[in-house]
């Protein structure tokens, strides 16, 4: 998938139609994805490669809306070119989700908060303060033994 994706947006810069921080923007994601895929206990640089990748969609939806050329300029290399830059487009949401279950299956748990805090019905690290047969937190200085002088 990953060599897949590497050669669409190779074939959507052949043309040089788009600038070169298209370029440099899905090279810098590709290699952060391979970094992930290597260093897999690393839940940094999956989520970096999650994040590079949403990045990476809405900046090729500007590159691609901005550069499309006028109609008498479009020669079968530009639109192979631009066919590919979308088409790869296409395919970034498929790869946000299998990034993210990736993400998921190495331990990483992405909650949203909207700053509003409720209260939570888990109990089981409740230690409740008014049971006097709980042990104390500090040593009871009563018992320390006395050091000989």
């Amino acid at each position: 998938m990953w060599a897949g994706f590497f050669v669409l947006f190779g074939r959507g810069c052949m043309n040089h139609m788009f600038p070169a921080s298209y370029a440099w923007g899905n090279f810098s994601v590709l290699a952060v994805g391979i970094w992930a895929i290597v260093q897999r206990d690393s839940l940094d640089a999956i989520m970096m490669f999650l994040t590079g990748l949403l990045l990476t969609v809405l900046t090729d939806i500007i590159h691609v809306s901005v550069f499309y050329p006028p109609n008498n300029y479009l020669t079968g290399v530009k639109r192979f070119s631009i066919g590919m830059a979308i088409f790869s487009l296409l395919l970034k949401p498929l790869s946000c989700y299998l990034v993210y279950r990736m993400y998921r299956e190495r331990g990483g748990e992405y909650t949203f908060n909207l700053g509003v805090t409720c209260a939570s019905q888990d109990r089981s690290t409740y230690e409740p303060i008014d049971q006097q047969d709980a042990s104390p937190q500090w040593p009871d200085s009563s018992k320390i033994a006395q050091h000989p002088y």
